[in-house]
């Protein structure tokens, strides 16, 4: 993360015509360690737009993720420019997030 954060850094620095840490303070990285902090994340990333009160329902909230989770779940079929939800976690796992996209909308709701 360090040598993503750098490279970020130093581009928007040259960008801004600044000095300094990109990050300072409030912006930071940290590791997602198991599926239930994945899980936990991507919430709290789809409830912003209804934290902010830019959206009244995670259906009303334009440009999100959870939106195209929603029609997915509607019309059974995985959007194509997200990360399919596989299930959950077996041996040889196909790329994708490890729950069910059912079991996710729950958590978000």
């Amino acid at each position: 993360m360090r040598c993503l954060n750098e490279s970020i850094a130093r581009q928007a620095n040259v960008e801004d015509e600044c000095t300094g840490r990109f990050w300072e303070g409030r912006f930071k990285s940290q590791a997602l360690l198991d599926e239930k902090a994945l899980a936990a994340c991507m919430a709290y990333v789809d409830l912003n737009p209804i934290r902010a009160n830019i959206a009244k329902t995670p259906e009303d909230s334009d440009y999100t993720s959870i939106q195209l989770h929603i029609r997915s779940a509607i019309t059974a079929e995985q959007s194509k420019s997200l990360l399919p939800f596989v299930g959950d976690e077996r041996l040889n796992m196909p790329k994708g997030l490890p729950f069910q996209l059912g079991h996710y909308l729950e958590l978000v709701d």
